[in-house]
């Protein structure tokens, strides 16, 4: 009955003395294998990878994009979310996804934020510098994230991952902001995850905004538990009756989001996309579908102040001067064919042309 085979940890599937037992070929045969079994007696179920590594090596497990997993998580994804959230610029999150290319017609990413383990760094190393990771490590712990640390080949420890509940990574425990504003935040990151290329991923207790437990990692001696948290039915149902609490707010809101985005065709997993550049504070992209005038524009401001940006019909390849914001009533009218954009801060637009 199962939909998904999860893979776990599968670039340790194959041992061999004297290597380090990672992203052997012996692994991604046996890989193959599975996928060419499940091709003959269950063709409708789908592979999916689980390997924090390098992001190049993770994207191996495609094979050539018909013989391995259909979906790969997408690893070096939360890390960048999670700098740009905290540095307010895009520019590095632009710049790898704009590297980010289709699959195949069977293949597809799988974009997560967080899971049950923590934000893992591997992924990154290649992408991001040394100082830039250990900022996102100091950040994190000034919101209480714990570290994971590994042994390298050369016998140094290195950080592997930040233990952290992905609201607790974006909000302080101790913050006087609004709960709005914290929403908004946490908001606005997993809408990046919903827009990219790829289907979406998310941990159950994101649907809730969960926060760091501390009283478990103690309790078990644990890091990874500090986002294991048992959930009381009783005390759940409290805070998403009451709208004051950030878990009624996260839960409507983000329900909302997803109910919008599986009506957009542009957002198909494999609908092709353009990373857009402009200002470093507003993370933007164009998924395009067939026909092209279903796009959707999706921008998102990372920061904590009213942004602007301006984009070209003529770059966009869409001629339409009116569009519709798919989460809000509002629309944007182009003026001498240029589309002017302001958002509040930490806002999320998805426009698409006002006559479809």
């Amino acid at each position: 009955g199962a939909d998904i085979i999860r893979l776990d940890a599968v670039t340790y599937m194959w041992c061999e003395l004297g290597t380090t037992c990672a992203l052997l070929e012996e692994s991604h045969i046996l890989v193959r294998l599975f996928r060419a079994v499940l091709n003959v007696v269950a063709p409708q179920v789908a592979l999916i990878t689980e390997t924090n590594v390098p992001h190049e090596d993770n994207i191996s497990y495609f094979g050539d994009g018909s013989n391995e997993a259909q979906m790969v998580y997408n690893f070096a994804l939360p890390p960048l979310v999670l700098q740009a959230f905290q540095m307010e610029d895009v520019r590095r999150l632009s710049e790898w996804a704009a590297s980010l290319d289709p699959v195949s017609e069977t293949a597809t990413y799988f974009n997560f934020l967080d899971s049950h383990d923590g934000i893992g760094l591997l992924p990154v190393r290649e992408i991001l510098e040394p100082n830039e990771i250990d900022e996102m490590i100091r950040k994190a712990q000034t919101h209480g994230a714990l570290i994971s640390y590994r042994v390298d080949s050369d016998g140094k420890k290195s950080p592997y991952e930040i233990n952290t509940t992905w609201f607790s990574a974006l909000n302080r425990e101790d913050s006087d902001e609004p709960v709005e504003l914290q929403v908004a935040r946490f908001l606005a990151s997993r809408s990046i995850a919903l827009a990219l290329m790829g289907v979406p991923g998310i941990y159950l207790p994101s649907l809730v905004g969960s926060k760091n437990d501390t009283d478990a990692v103690l309790a078990e001696g644990e890091a990874r538990s500090i986002n294991r948290a048992a959930l009381d039915e009783a005390v759940l149902k409290d805070r998403l009756n009451d709208p004051g609490t950030a878990a009624n707010q996260i839960f409507s809101a983000f329900g909302r989001m997803i109910r919008i985005r599986v009506q957009a065709p542009a957002f198909h997993p494999n609908a092709a996309q353009e990373i857009l550049t402009g200002n470093p504070a507003v993370f933007s992209i164009l998924r395009i579908p067939e026909p092209r005038n279903q796009a959707v524009l999706a921008l998102t401001n990372v920061s904590d102040r009213i942004q602007s940006v301006s984009v070209s019909l003529k770059a966009l390849g869409i001629c339409e001067n009116e569009w519709r914001d798919l989460l809000s009533e509002g629309g944007v009218n182009a003026d001498s064919g240029t589309l002017f954009v302001e958002l509040k801060p930490y806002q999320i637009r998805w426009l698409t042309p006002a006559d479809e």
